[in-house]
């Protein structure tokens, strides 16, 4: 290929780390061409449903009016599940239900992609679909191009921003990371479920353009490492596990990742809240669970890495992801524009993305959660036997009967001491303050 065919930046995959940093370069007046896998943006693309726009609000003041997002996030329930039980915690703060709306959305992926692609392209930025890049070119050890396997479908570029999502070959290949394995991703499973707009809303309690996101804890997934959650988009429900990959492996469990979801469908309180719905989309995804201590390399000689395929993603009970994605491409952009002026995109140079990213609220919000997951692996009661034993407290003791509370303290009481270890307990909870909280 000859150098006067070369490219600005490439950015391999339209996602949003890839778009946000897209957009960014394109209104700077840097060439770039946006590489993506899919049909279109946002076809392969899948995410539990709230999309934190805070970030896509500084690009855009009207995000409001002009973005096509469900519902806004304006009732919010976490929960424990048991075998035939549930406690809840709910919260509808006025805050949440007036603009900026606690900058939370239900919303398509499908959908917001393609509108982000079009603000790229409408900025400048090319984009190619139905393009799967399989490796990048190297010329004395820098990253100078991409290949989709043949010299006819390569391009050259003088810097590439790999945003290839949870799955990323490529940043193994490039030596950045080190061999991707089960322990280090989650599987995720979803239905959307389709209702008429009134049903939805009053069976949800909300209106207008109102929505709901409930998120499932304890036996949800039938105690893997993971939850269940329902969000309520305009006419359907976003409805979905998600679990660590390892931890289903390990379990032995010979059921599905599917049938995992059926049984979460079936519990006493999901199945009144998806009854008489008609499914019309199943989907499934890999999702990053890396943790702040296995962060892959960020950078090398003319290459950057954004967004999940930098592992880039709060795994904590926060899940945030997409805000993270496109802060991550945002910075990867005022890297190369600084890198770009001085004509240069050496390591050295791109460096300057892991400072920014450091002194960001993205690695300093990974460090904070670091051991989350570890803890909980490594403590399952926290997860399976508290929740259990604490429904059963409740219900024995709110239980009408002629029994004096006294007696069925003192019970409760017994019971505890005789089944659990007390000590283990209190370090459990100490723990979870410090890792979970």
């Amino acid at each position: 290929m000859k150098q006067s065919d070369k490219i600005e930046v490439i950015v391999v995959g339209a996602g949003p780390s890839g778009l946000a940093c897209a957009y960014t370069l394109a209104k700077a007046g840097v060439e770039v061409l946006v590489l993506e896998r899919g049909e279109y943006p946002g076809a392969k693309n899948m995410f539990g449903g709230i999309f934190f726009s805070s970030i896509m609000e500084k690009f855009f003041p009207n995000f409001l009016e002009d973005a096509p997002w469900e519902r806004f996030v304006g009732k919010r329930k976490f929960a424990l599940l048991t075998g035939d039980s549930e406690m809840t915690f709910e919260m509808s703060p006025s805050s949440f239900n007036r603009s900026p709306f606690n900058h939370s959305f239900i919303a398509r992926r499908g959908q917001m992609d393609q509108w982000f692609a079009k603000k790229v392209e409408e900025a400048g930025g090319n984009i190619i679909p139905n393009y799967c890049v399989r490796d990048f070119l190297y010329e004395k050890g820098k990253v100078v191009g991409i290949t989709s396997g043949g010299d006819d479908d390569s391009f050259l570029a003088d810097c590439i921003v790999c945003s290839e999502g949870a799955n990323s070959l490529l940043t193994e290949r490039a030596g950045l990371r080190e061999k991707i394995g089960p322990e280090y991703r989650s599987i995720a499973v979803k239905e959307n479920i389709r209702f008429s707009q009134s049903v939805l809303e009053d069976r949800f309690g909300v209106t207008g353009q109102q929505g709901a996101a409930y998120e499932y804890f304890g036996s949800s997934v039938k105690g893997l490492l993971g939850n269940g959650f329902i969000y309520t988009n305009k006419d359907s429900l976003s409805v979905g596990v998600g679990f660590s990959l390892s931890d289903f492996i390990k379990s032995g469990n010979k059921k599905t990742p599917h049938d995992i979801l059926e049984e979460f469908k079936s519990h006493p309180s999901i199945a009144p809240l998806v009854r008489g719905g008609e499914t019309v989309e199943y989907m499934a995804h890999m999702i990053p669970s890396d943790g702040y201590n296995r962060l892959p390399k960020f950078y090398r000689d003319g290459l950057l890495i954004t967004g999940d395929a930098a592992g880039l993603l709060n795994t904590s009970f926060f899940h945030e992801g997409v805000n993270l994605a496109m802060q991550s491409g945002i910075l990867a952009a005022e890297t190369i524009i600084e890198a770009r002026a001085k004509k240069n995109y050496s390591s050295e140079n791109l460096s300057k993305y892991e400072e920014k990213l450091n002194a960001s609220f993205i690695l300093q919000d990974l460090k904070n959660c670091k051991n989350f997951l570890s803890f909980l692996t490594t403590h399952k009661a926290i997860i399976n036997e508290y929740p259990a034993l604490m429904n059963d407290i409740l219900v024995e003791y709110f239980t009408v009967s002629e029994k004096p509370k006294t007696t069925i303290k003192k019970e409760i009481f017994n019971r505890i001491r005789k089944n659990v270890n007390i000590p283990r307990m209190a370090s459990d909870m100490w723990g979870a303050w410090r890792n979970l909280v």
